[in-house]
């Protein structure tokens, strides 16, 4: 579907104008959540997923069928500071290998039935390195946005955005520092697994950019400190919004991005829950600032979406108990 904006003033109206969850139906999931084979309670978590889940879908039986996964791919041209212990022609290698179905991604979205889909964003024109300018410009960043809302297919049932990026780790570092509050040193960490020395360049790059760039506009942050796959994430789960179609975040890169709707426009996140905690250090410091309780705890450090991916197994859960468990009057089985 064509992105219903075009600059970010009317993306920032879009936002605002997003579809509310369907009370009704969470209040028919949870008549309904009652009324099942098991103790009140019983299922923790997974019942309040499910409830959650039937909200967004307006069908207080609902059932996950076509998950959808998006791995978006950027360059950065602040790896020019030597940011990362990989050079930045590994995006697009990484790329042919998502496409060839050679990666840990492929294997999750294939082992629980979600369709993935890749889409690289202009991989032959880095965005500007952010210590010496804007990331990019609006239309850069609007595109970018555009790309992700279109590459949702409003068929799907549930949504993971994942990234690949060569310094991508950089930029989030920098979008959640801006966003939240705190030094480069307090966000910045080892991403693909950096040196100290490394992980000194990634400092000072952040917090080079940080005092180029003063504005504490969300938008304006992504432009200014973001990349391309992190402004299509934020744009394809806007548009998974739109769509009504529950989205499951993964690590520290997507929940960056994300981050930037949440401070666009609160509750633009609603739809959404926190597939993992990333091994990450500032990871579980930005979910908590966004109330986000991670599904899974794992240790991954991957990124590509793959937290989130294997996420689709826990909601899958839920809402196969909730939706496909008898009532106790179905069941013949005495209530409690």
């Amino acid at each position: 579907m064509q992105a219903p904006f075009n600059t970010l003033v009317t993306f920032r109206e879009t936002l605002n104008a997003a579809p509310a969850i369907d009370q009704r139906a969470c209040d028919d999931a949870q008549a309904r959540n009652g009324q099942l084979t098991k103790p009140p309670g019983a299922l923790g978590r997974l019942e309040d997923l499910a409830i959650w889940y039937a909200g967004w879908r307006s069908n207080p039986k609902p059932m996950i069928a076509q998950p959808q996964v998006i791995v978006f791919a950027g360059n950065h041209g602040v790896c020019a500071q030597g940011v990362s212990a990989f050079p930045p022609e590994v995006t697009a290698q990484m790329v042919a290998n998502f496409e060839h179905g050679g990666a840990a991604i492929n294997q999750l979205s294939a082992a629980f039935g979600a369709k993935m889909d890749v889409c690289p964003l202009t991989l032959d024109q880095p965005t500007a390195d952010f210590t010496k300018s804007p990331a990019m410009s609006e239309e850069e960043v609007v595109t970018a946005l555009r790309t992700g809302w279109e590459a949702v297919d409003p068929n799907a049932d549930l949504l993971v955005t994942g990234e690949m990026g060569i310094g991508n780790t950089t930029a989030a570092a920098a979008i959640a520092a801006r966003l939240f509050g705190g030094s480069a040193e307090d966000w910045t960490g080892r991403g693909t697994g950096v040196d100290d020395d490394g992980l000194a360049r990634k400092t000072q790059a952040v917090a080079q950019g940080l005092a180029l760039h003063s504005s504490n506009d969300p938008l304006e942050v992504l432009r200014c400190l973001g990349g391309r796959e992190l402004a299509a994430m934020a744009g394809a789960i806007a548009g998974a919004r739109h769509h009504r179609i529950p989205v499951i975040l993964d690590g520290f890169i997507c929940t960056a991005a994300a981050s930037v709707l949440d401070r666009a426009a609160p509750g633009a996140l609603d739809h959404a829950v926190a597939g993992h905690l990333s091994a990450e250090g500032a990871h579980g410091r930005m979910l908590e600032a966004l109330g986000k309780e991670p599904l899974l705890r794992l240790g991954l450090r991957l990124g590509e979406g793959s937290g989130a991916a294997l996420a689709i197994a826990v909601l899958k859960g839920a809402v196969a108990c909730h939706s496909g468990m008898a009532t106790f009057a179905e069941a013949g089985v005495a209530a409690g």
